[in-house]
């Protein structure tokens, strides 16, 4: 292994730093992860005064929703309800893709067929999967808008009042809007929750860059004729969203998002579903790069940026996990071979003078963007009007940013072998 020497002087003296190819390593890595961080700070500074602006709508376009559901029971309704509820003279029907439910879902959206002229049921004859039932709704919707909406998301009442203006920009093809946690009661809910409103934040941030890769399903707002121009969404995509959105990056549409109003939507209360929703995440944005891949380094900021971004975010805390292990079971064999030659010189094996931790600039570096993250973090926090100060929920941030986050790269590892494996299922 090549190792460089740089002498600094110091006081008089000569010390002499080696650095060998793994510091190179790990310092690209710090500078990846603080150069990221550094960016998000210096645009919200720039746009920290209209964070929550909105244009005013020109013209009152008509809206129609569609609510893929599949075994929704326990959710639909209140779903369906919020829907119902919102605020816009121009929403004119509410489409329910009943996807081969299993369960109630059927009857409960037919109990509030009478009640609701608006309300349409679809049932399908075969599983389509989401992509598919979305498709379908498509087809017979009437609105100039489409709005998909998820059937465990809860949209705000004047979440299309605040959305809408944006589409007066003739070239808008898809506006988002915050989606926080509805349900937070248990500690790994409550990190979740915090997750959430850090990737919104990060997501209006990208936006002023015109770097926005996802409209989410909790709520998102479509012209028809982009969709139309797309030919609908990609079935065999595991993440629907990223890939549309990515569609419509590549046809030249652009996306927006409103920061001002919210969809709640139900998060995983298991860890297990928690980890099986983010590795078909994970395999779905896999499978966007390999049918986008001709567009890196190509087609402006998509290329140039986008999926740039969208690769580091996915790979680079698989990057940092292999640098620990890497330096976790080289210190084992180094331990382990200390040990046994000690043992065979009978000399000591642990004397006073090796207990002591030297400081290191790469130990700094390291102090220094876990400071700057946990400050991003409660700055996002404290503008989306957390409750910060109360004792339990800043003390969530440390566990969210070391022992949550670290679990990414095990499931980004998950993903690839069952993509190895063919197996590319929603569960």
């Amino acid at each position: 292994m090549r190792i460089k020497k740089i002498k600094i002087k110091k006081r008089g003296e000569i010390k002499i730093i080696k650095m060998n190819f793994l510091s190179y390593v790990y310092l690209s890595y710090m500078f990846i992860s603080l150069y990221f961080l550094l960016t998000y700070l210096l645009i919200f500074l720039r746009n920290r005064k209209d964070l929550f602006a909105y244009p005013k709508a020109e013209k009152q376009p008509t809206v129609s929703f569609i609510v893929p559901a599949w075994n929704e029971e326990k959710t639909i309704r209140n779903t369906l309800e919020h829907i119902l509820n919102i605020d816009y003279k121009k929403l004119i029907e509410v489409i329910v893709i009943n996807d081969c439910s299993t369960d109630n879902t059927r009857k409960i959206v037919e109990s509030l067929l009478k009640k609701n002229p608006r309300l349409k049921l679809i049932n399908n004859k075969t599983n389509l999967g989401k992509a598919g039932g979305l498709n379908i709704g498509l087809k017979i919707a009437k609105g100039e808008l489409i709005a998909v909406v998820d059937a465990d998301s809860y949209p705000a009442k004047d979440s299309i009042k605040k959305m809408i203006g944006f589409f007066n920009n003739e070239k808008i093809g898809a506006v988002t809007c915050l989606i926080t946690a509805r349900n937070k009661n248990s500690f790994f809910e409550k990190l979740q929750s915090i997750e959430y409103k850090v990737i919104a934040f990060t997501r209006k941030l990208l936006g002023y860059v015109g770097a926005i890769y996802v409209t989410p399903g909790p709520l998102a707002l479509y012209r028809k004729k982009a969709l139309e121009e797309a030919k609908g969404f990609d079935e065999k995509n595991m993440t629907e969203d990223i890939e549309i959105t990515w569609n419509l990056i590549s046809k030249g549409w652009e996306r927006a998002m409103c920061l001002s109003t919210e969809v709640t939507t139900t998060i995983p209360k298991r860890f297990k579903d928690w980890f099986v929703q983010r590795r078909r995440w994970n395999i779905g944005g896999l499978q966007c790069i390999l049918k986008y891949k001709k567009s890196l380094m190509r087609r402006g900021i998509f290329g140039f940026f986008i999926i740039p971004v969208f690769l580091l975010g996915l790979f680079l805390g698989l990057f940092g996990l292999s640098i620990f292990f890497y330096l976790f079971i080289r210190r084992v064999i180094s331990n382990f071979l200390r040990v046994k030659y000690s043992i065979i010189a009978e000399t000591p094996i642990l004397s006073l003078n090796e207990l002591y931790i030297t400081p290191s600039f790469l130990n700094y570096l390291g102090g220094v963007l876990f400071l700057f993250g946990f400050i991003f973090t409660l700055i996002v926090l404290k503008i989306l009007n957390e409750r910060i100060l109360k004792k339990e929920n800043i003390l969530n941030i440390p566990f969210y940013m070391i022992i949550y986050i670290a679990a990414y790269p095990l499931i980004m590892i998950n993903s690839l072998w069952h993509i190895m494996l063919g197996k590319i299922s929603w569960r």
